[in-house]
């Protein structure tokens, strides 16, 4: 039995959608973030010593699986029927794979970046350092953080402009990695349907699909979904 250990509000609902995709039987381990600090709690270090989550663990074979990506790759080799990976000879293979990875190698950095960045300037402090600390962070997304985040959805919208999933004409798991860092950017990051009409219409499909909102019920709420 394939176990996921699953953190509120995280990469870890991905994993959930999969396996729904997939049909594949598991359960869920629910984990509540810290209310301070808004990290995992210790106990998933007793699961993976990164005490991180996504993480799996497959009974059967014995095995954990941590990082999305991998966990990805891992379920689809269990349920190759599912034809949610493209051949290696099909035209799709190579814009999969790009976009398996994209997501957390790319997509997912500068997010995080305006995410801390966003929280140092509206941080509690001392009146007289918040000055500086929104100063420091204001030059930082500014010069760095979101030139990077504009031109990554400009180039994410051109690319679905031109088919409706990210690998091709049919649905893939890159299209459940590329979920996470397209939602998170719609909540953070100014994707809005009105200026990226074709990553709406993605995320629009996606959430209307029943194994997507079966796993909202097993994993319960998901603020990146609203």
């Amino acid at each position: 039995m394939i176990t996921v250990h699953h953190l509120e509000n995280s990469r870890s609902q991905r994993v959930l959608w999969l396996l729904e995709e997939l049909g594949l039987p598991y359960e869920v381990k629910r984990y509540a973030r810290d209310r301070v600090t808004l990290l995992a709690p210790p106990e998933l270090t007793q699961v993976h010593p990164l005490g991180k989550s996504p993480v799996i663990t497959d009974s059967a074979a014995g095995v954990t699986v941590a990082e999305t990506g991998a966990i990805v790759e891992y379920l689809l080799d269990l349920a190759p029927q599912a034809g949610l990976r493209p051949t290696p000879a099909s035209v799709d293979f190579l814009r999969y794979r790009y976009w398996l990875h994209f997501a957390e190698g790319s997509a997912m950095p500068p997010l995080l970046l305006k995410l801390i960045f966003d929280r140092v300037a509206n941080a509690p402090m001392p009146f007289f350092i918040k000055p500086i600390a929104k100063g420091i962070s204001a030059k930082v997304l500014g010069a760095f953080v979101s030139p990077n985040l504009q031109r990554q959805l400009d180039f994410m919208e051109a690319e679905l402009a031109q088919r409706p999933w990210f690998a091709g004409q049919a649905f893939t798991g890159a299209d459940v990695m590329m979920s996470f860092p397209l939602e998170a950017a719609a909540q953070r990051a100014g994707l809005t349907g009105a200026r990226y009409p074709a990553l709406q219409r993605w995320l629009d499909a996606v959430h209307a699909r029943p194994a997507y909102r079966r796993a909202l019920e097993r994993g319960g709420p998901y603020s990146f979904a609203d």
